[in-house]
């Protein structure tokens, strides 16, 4: 039993506990560029933080006019994103430590993601963080992404948890929505920090508005701690 009151923690994935989004804009910038959308940039790439692959390319298919089926490009930009992720994914220094730290007080923890499953497997192996996050949900395996609160509450259901008592770290309003409709309480750390007044982070916890530059692994634990009701 944890020391932290019954409190389980979720992860986002991209974003939150790796620098992940410039692997995923490098894969969809190739993938688009395959089908002669040359000029996809980084503030194209922004609108789709937070938003599942699948829901992603489908919305490519249609504001580009691609001929491809979603399920090609899918395909595609899942295998160019593997590719890297394996090889050059990044893990936030201060999430690491935090994750450490959370596992040292053995509160239970999970990952809950837009991501394919084989892109969660292959980022938290090559991170290292596979050792202490071993709860693991993609969006492909419940009926909605993210806004809708379904990742999250599969993980709580995995963790035998009450979405009451789940934390859920996120970097994406799209997240934050999902875990105040999941009935959890939030760590938001904005990705781009430009959306830090998007209405859907005013209903987290705990906003971090500089995002990861301000995020530190002991302020989220004694966070933690105040809001568990135990200093």
């Amino acid at each position: 039993m944890s020391n932290l009151g019954g409190v389980s923690v979720i992860f986002d994935l991209d974003g939150t506990l790796v620098d992940s989004e410039p692997n995923y804009y490098e894969a969809g910038r190739q993938t688009l560029a395959e089908h002669g959308v040359l000029d996809f940039s980084w503030a194209d790439h922004e609108r789709y933080v937070g938003i599942s692959t699948q829901e992603t390319v489908a919305d490519w298919k249609e504001r580009y006019g691609l001929r491809a089926s979603v399920e090609e490009l899918f395909t595609v930009k899942n295998r160019r994103y593997l590719e890297l992720a394996r090889s050059s994914t990044r893990a936030y220094p201060e999430m690491r430590r935090f994750v450490e730290l959370l596992a040292a007080e053995d509160v239970p923890m999970a990952v809950a993601s837009g991501s394919s499953p084989g892109a969660i497997e292959a980022v938290l192996a090559g991170t290292g963080l596979d050792s202490h996050l071993r709860t693991v949900v993609s969006a492909d395996e419940v009926a909605h992404g993210k806004p809708a609160p379904d990742v999250f509450l599969e993980a709580a259901r995995r963790l035998g948890a009450d979405p009451a008592g789940c934390v859920v770290l996120e970097d994406a309003a799209p997240g934050a929505a999902a875990a105040h409709a999941a009935g959890m309480r939030c760590i938001a750390i904005p990705y781009v920090p430009a959306q830090a007044d998007a209405p859907e982070f005013t209903t987290a916890g705990l906003l971090l508005r500089g995002g990861q530059e301000e995020f530190t692994a002991q302020a989220a634990f004694d966070w933690l701690v105040r809001s568990a009701g135990l200093s």
